[in-house]
C-alpha cells in the first residue's frame, strides 16, 4: 500500500467579489457575486516508503495548498487521499503521531525560549520519554552541528540556526512521513549545504518519505530522483528528475575552449551564453548540435569541447513560460 496517495484532490476557493462604489456594497447585501479559484485541481499521484520526491511549481501553483490537505491542516472541495491508511482530514491522533510538516516561512518554536525548552515542550506534547528524547536531540543536534545554541533564546538565533532547531522538532517524535515547504529559504549558501546533507543521510537511514517543496534547484537536485511538477493547480508532469530534461529540453549546451585568443563571431552556430577571449558557450537546438560541434571543430582551433544538457532550473523556468503563453492564447 502506498504511504501517501492523492486521489482527484481538488480545492476551491470562492471569493466575494465586491462592485465599486457605495451602490455597489448595497447591492452585495442583497446579491453576492462570487469569483473561484482552483488552488489545486484534480491531482493525483501515490509516494512510496522512502521516497524523497520534489514538488516544483511556480508561486501561486498549488504546492502549499496541497501539502497542507494532505497533512490535515485543510479540508479538500472534491478529491480523497490517504497517509498511512488515514484520511488526513480526520485528523487522527495515530496519524499525527507519524507525519510532520515543517513550513520554511512559519515558526513552530517559542519566540521567547531557549531551543532546548521549545524542544521539551514538544516532548511533552507528543508524550517521549526523556530517553528517547535526549537520544534523539543528541544526535540531530550533532548532525547538525548546533548542540552549542540549545540554550540560546530562538530568538536570538541565526536564521540558519532556527531552520535546524525548526528541523530537528519537525522530527522529534521520528515521524514516517515528512512534508517540507521551502525549508533552505532565506539561508545563506553553507546553511542550505548542511540542511541538504542532513536530510539526504536521514532519509537513507530512517527511510523516511519526503515531499520538499523549494525554489532552490540544488535542493531538488541533491535529494529528488522523482520530481512532480505543478502549475494552476494541475499536475503537469510525474517522473524522474533526468527525464524532466530529455522532454522539455529543446537546446544543449557546447562548450569551447581554444588554444589561442579568437575573435570569431558566433552568432550564426548559436545563442552565445557566455565568452570570454578563449571560451565560448553556445545554446544551440538539439536537432543542429552534431551540425554545429562538426562545424565548430573543422574552423576552429579547439583545446576542449563539452556537449551538456542546460540546467534543470532553465528547463523548469522555461517550462513555466511556455504554459503560460499557452494559457493567454
Amino acid at each position: 500500500m502506498p504511504i501517501v496517495e492523492a486521489r482527484g484532490l481538488t480545492k476551491v476557493y470562492r471569493t466575494y467579489k465586491k462592485q465599486p462604489g457605495l451602490a455597489g456594497a448595497v447591492r452585495g447585501l442583497f446579491r453576492r457575486e462570487y469569483t473561484e479559484t482552483r488552488a489545486v485541481d484534480d491531482v493525483s499521484f501515490t509516494l512510496e516508503e522512502g521516497e524523497f520526491v520534489g514538488f516544483l511549481g511556480p508561486n501561486g501553483a498549488g504546492k502549499t495548498t496541497a501539502l497542507k490537505m494532505l497533512s490535515g491542516l485543510l479540508n479538500p472541495t472534491t478529491g480523497e487521499a490517504r497517509v498511512l491508511g488515514f484520511v488526513p482530514w480526520e485528523r487522527k491522533d495515530a496519524m499525527k503521531r507519524q507525519i510532520s510538516l515543517l513550513m520554511g516561512q512559519k515558526n513552530a518554536l517559542w519566540w521567547d525560549l531557549p531551543a532546548r525548552e521549545s524542544l521539551e515542550l514538544n516532548r511533552a506534547i507528543y508524550g517521549i520519554t526523556e530517553k528517547a528524547y535526549r537520544a534523539i536531540v543528541d544526535e540531530l543536534t550533532t548532525l547538525l552541528d548546533v548542540t552549542d545554541k540549545l540554550d540560546v533564546m530562538v530568538r536570538e538565533l541565526s536564521l540558519g540556526e532556527r531552520m535546524k532547531f525548526e528541523l530537528i522538532s519537525a522530527l522529534l517524535h521520528s515521524p514516517r512521513v515528512l512534508f517540507l515547504d521551502e525549508p533552505t529559504i532565506g539561508l545563506d549558501v553553507t546553511s542550505q549545504l548542511k540542511v541538504r546533507e542532513f536530510l539526504s543521510r536521514y532519509n537513507a537511514e530512517r527511510r523516511i518519505t519526503t515531499m520538499l517543496t523549494s525554489h532552490y534547484m540544488e535542493d531538488i537536485e541533491a535529494l529528488c530522483r522523482r520530481v512532480i511538477v505543478i502549475d494552476h493547480g494541475r499536475i503537469m508532469f510525474d517522473g524522474p528528475l533526468t527525464a524532466i530534461v530529455e522532454r522539455f529540453s529543446t537546446h544543449k549546451i557546447i562548450g569551447l575552449t581554444f588554444t589561442d585568443v579568437t575573435d570569431t563571431d558566433f552568432s550564426a552556430a548559436g545563442e552565445i551564453v557566455e565568452r570570454t577571449d578563449r571560451a565560448v558557450k553556445l545554446r544551440v537546438p538539439r536537432a543542429r548540435v552534431t551540425d554545429v560541434a562538426r562545424d565548430l571543430l573543422a574552423s576552429c582551433k579547439i583545446h576542449d569541447i563539452s556537449v551538456e544538457d542546460p540546467p534543470v532550473e532553465d528547463v523548469i523556468r522555461q517550462l513555466f513560460a511556455e504554459q503560460a503563453s499557452e494559457a493567454k492564447v
